[in-house]
């Protein structure tokens, strides 16, 4: 439903079947839907091709479509982009499932080409300044444009469009890089006809996290801990922030503090579990900068907190410290 384990994990305890991973592998055959069948639409959306596949068996999609109105967000405005002749490049991560939806609404609606990141954007627009051929730019971008897309065609005009759990700053960085090359390309003068200069489109819970965490970089802190799916883009988006100024641990509850002296976290860019020993500066007053992704319930930081909390006594009541600041 979201890229958090202890919610999809709570999901599957209550009875609730996944149909795939996060990857796609199939866990239930398509085959096996019948059309009493109930089919929840996750958090990030799914493809056209599976909507039509699902009505066609005669499952209602609509009725327990949970896609966050952020993501549609963003399909509505590739349909704008499209009906305007714009070519869509959409910044995300090709086999997120959010990108692989979105990527199918904007294909339906225009001639759309995917983008992982900046190193992408420039190899893009190396196509948009004729220094690379058509022929290169297929074996580039393989799997990663629309049908029919032809470099020379459709990089004339182009808007941007995001993943919404990318970093907003990223986004914006790629647009104005586009924009920047479409002014080189054409003049400044007519850079209306040839990008469409589109809002970013990153959902607010999401910009949230990261604003507070661009905040949070402020702090002299011992260390960092963020709570969040391992499989979570904003979270690990969050991680690489806090990681520039703190040691940084990437977990998913409170069950991975095993004790003051041990923790379980996720080595995010390895995609591996690790142990960290003496995580814990040996220090009466530690100061502990702790945050989440998006996709990760208060419930699951409220008990990370108080599980960091069992390792330091004295320690002021929760409840005394939160009318304190209420009352602040």
């Amino acid at each position: 439903m979201i890229h958090n384990q202890e919610v999809n994990q709570d999901l599957l305890s209550r009875g609730i079947s996944f149909i795939m991973d996060t990857d796609g592998t199939q866990f239930i055959p398509w085959g096996d839907l019948r059309s009493d069948d109930i089919v929840i639409i996750p958090a990030f959306g799914t493809t056209l091709e599976i909507e039509e596949m699902l009505m066609r068996k005669g499952i209602e999609v609509q009725k327990y479509n949970t896609t966050c109105p952020f993501v549609e967000k963003v399909w509505n405005r590739t349909e704008k982009l499209g009906g305007e002749n714009y070519s869509i490049i959409i910044h995300g991560k090709p086999k997120h499932e959010e990108t692989r939806a979105t990527f199918s609404h904007s294909s339906h609606n225009g001639h759309s080409v995917i983008v992982r990141d900046m190193v992408d954007a420039q190899r893009l627009a190396d196509f948009i300044t004729g220094k690379k051929s058509k022929e290169e730019f297929y074996i580039e971008f393989d799997g990663n444009y629309s049908p029919g897309f032809d470099p020379d065609r459709d990089l004339q005009r182009v808007g941007v469009v995001n993943q919404t759990t990318m970093l907003a700053t990223e986004t914006q960085a790629i647009a104005d890089f586009f924009r920047q090359v479409m002014v080189e390309q054409y003049g400044a003068d007519n850079i209306i006809h040839h990008f469409a200069d589109t809002r970013d489109t990153l959902c607010y819970a999401t910009n949230d996290n990261q604003q507070a965490t661009y905040s949070l970089l402020g702090t002299d802190a011992d260390l960092a801990v963020v709570v969040g799916g391992y499989n979570s883009s904003n979270t690990s988006h969050i991680v690489e922030l806090c990681e520039q100024k703190y040691p940084t641990y990437f977990i998913n509850s409170d069950t991975e503090i095993k004790s003051k002296e041990e923790i379980h976290h996720f080595n995010y860019p390895l995609k591996e579990k690790r142990i960290a020993k003496d995580f814990l500066p040996k220090k009466n007053l530690v100061k502990i900068i702790l945050t989440s992704g998006a996709s990760c319930p208060d419930t699951l930081v409220d008990k990370v907190m108080l599980r960091l909390l069992e390792f330091f006594e004295p320690s002021r009541k929760l409840e005394d410290v939160l009318e304190e600041i209420g009352a602040n």
